[in-house]
C-alpha cells in the first residue's frame, strides 16, 4: 500500500468517526470501505481458522489467502486467519455444522447447499434468470437489506453471516448449439440447486451429477449441456474437448454469491475493531475477484475458440421474456417460509425496479 493509499484511507475513517463506524457503514451498505490499520489489542493475537469450498492452487482459493492477508495487515498483526481447501478440516458437507458447534470459527460456503433446511438460502446464493449483473446482486445485499435477511436466516442457526463474495455468471457448457431458451426444451442437462428446478421448467430433464463426473457425462452423450463452474475453472478441467459449444450468459447461474460466515460467539467476542475488519477486507475481496474474472474470462473463452469451441450468445429480451416463468419456481422455492418470501419480495421489487420483471 503507499502512502498516498494510507492517507486516502485515514481521510475516509476519519470522516466516517473511526474504524468502528466504518465497519458498521460496510455492513450496512455504505459506500466507503476502505479501511486503515488499526491498534493491534492487548495480549495475544486472535487466531481463527476458516475452511473454504475451494481447492488448492485455484483462484478463489487465491483470493481467500488474500482476504486472511488483508484482516492481518488491517489489525496490525492483531487477527490471523489460517486458511483451509475444502475438506482439509472437515468434508465439505459438514463444515456448516462444525462451525456451528466451535470445531473452527469460519468458512466460506455457498448458501445453497443449506437451501434445503433453510429455503432462504436459495436467495442468497444466486437466482437463475435473476440478476443479470453481478454489480446489481451485490447492490441488493448492500443497499436493499439483503445484507440483514442473510444474517437473520443465519443468526436462526446460530451463525454470523459476515458479508458476500458476488462475481458474475458460470457458462453453459453443451454438445449442441443452443440459440434460444425454447431449445433447451428437451436436452439433458446437469444443474443443482434452485437451478434445477428453473432449468426442469425449461424444460430440461435434469441430472444432478457431481461435478466430478461432469466431464465423463457429457463425454459419454449422458447430458447434453452442463454447469460445472466458471470459464477458467471448466477450461483447466478439459471442457473443451466434450463440449463445442458455450452458452453465454449462463441464465441457471447469472451472479453468484459465496458467503463469508463465522461461529457466532467467537464473533461477538471480537472487538468492534476486528469485526469492522472482517466486513472491510470481505467487501474489498468480493471487488477484487469479481475484477480478476472479468480479466480472466476473457484470456479463457480466447482459449476455448482456439480448441474449436463456438460461443453463443442468448438475446437478453428473450431471457426476459422467460423471467416470469423463472420467478414461478422462485416462488416454489421458499416453501412457504417467511423469510425466504421476504428476501424474493425484495429481490423481486428491486428487479422490477431496475426494469428487469415488468
Amino acid at each position: 500500500m503507499t502512502s498516498h493509499d494510507q492517507t486516502t484511507r485515514r481521510g475516509l475513517l476519519k470522516r466516517a468517526g473511526g474504524i468502528a463506524a466504518a465497519g458498521a457503514a460496510v455492513a450496512a451498505g455504505a459506500g466507503t470501505f476502505a479501511a486503515p490499520h488499526v491498534a493491534r489489542a492487548a495480549g495475544q493475537p486472535v487466531k481463527w481458522r476458516m475452511q473454504a469450498l475451494w481447492d488448492a492452487n485455484t483462484t478463489p482459493m487465491k483470493f481467500e489467502q488474500l482476504f486472511a492477508d488483508r484482516v492481518k495487515e488491517l489489525t496490525g498483526g492483531g487477527f490471523e486467519i489460517q486458511t483451509f481447501t475444502a475438506g482439509q478440516l472437515v468434508p465439505a458437507n459438514q463444515a456448516f455444522d462444525a462451525v456451528r458447534a466451535g470445531a473452527f470459527q469460519m468458512m466460506k460456503t455457498f448458501d445453497g447447499y443449506e437451501a434445503g433446511k433453510i429455503p432462504a438460502f436459495a436467495f442468497t446464493s444466486t437466482v437463475p434468470f435473476g440478476f443479470p449483473e453481478s454489480d446489481q446482486y451485490e447492490a441488493w445485499f448492500y443497499e436493499k437489506g439483503g445484507l440483514d435477511m442473510a444474517r437473520e436466516a443465519y443468526g436462526k442457526a446460530g451463525l454470523m453471516y459476515i458479508a458476500p463474495t458476488v462475481y458474475g455468471q458460470e457458462p453453459i457448457h453443451s454438445k449442441v448449439k443452443i440459440s434460444s431458451i425454447e431449445e433447451f426444451q428437451g436436452k439433458k442437462g446437469r444443474f443443482v440447486g434452485l437451478a434445477s428446478s428453473v432449468m426442469g421448467a425449461m424444460g430440461v430433464a435434469v441430472t444432478p451429477l457431481p461435478t466430478a463426473e461432469v466431464y465423463s457425462a457429457l463425454e459419454k452423450g449422458v447430458i447434453d449441456i452442463a454447469d460445472r463452474g466458471d470459464l477458467t475453472a471448466n477450461l483447466q478441467a478439459g471442457l473443451a474437448e466434450v463440449a463445442k459449444f458455450i452458452i453465454l450468459p449462463g441464465v441457471h447461474q447469472p451472479t453468484t454469491a459465496t458467503s463469508y460466515v463465522a461461529n457466532k460467539a467467537a464473533y461477538e467476542a471480537l472487538p468492534a475493531e476486528y469485526k469492522a475488519v472482517l466486513a472491510v477486507a470481505a467487501r474489498e475481496t468480493s471487488a477484487a475477484l469479481r475484477q480478476h474474472i472479468v480479466v480472466q474470462d476473457v484470456a479463457s473463452l480466447a482459449k476455448y475458440r482456439e480448441a474449436g469451441v463456438e460461443i453463443v450468445e442468448l438475446d437478453p429480451a428473450d431471457i426476459r421474456a422467460n423471467r416470469a416463468k423463472a420467478e414461478a419456481q422462485w416462488r416454489v422455492a421458499t416453501k412457504d417460509d417467511a423469510l425466504a418470501t421476504r428476501i424474493l419480495d425484495s429481490q423481486v421489487g428491486f428487479m422490477k425496479e431496475l426494469g428487469l420483471l415488468g
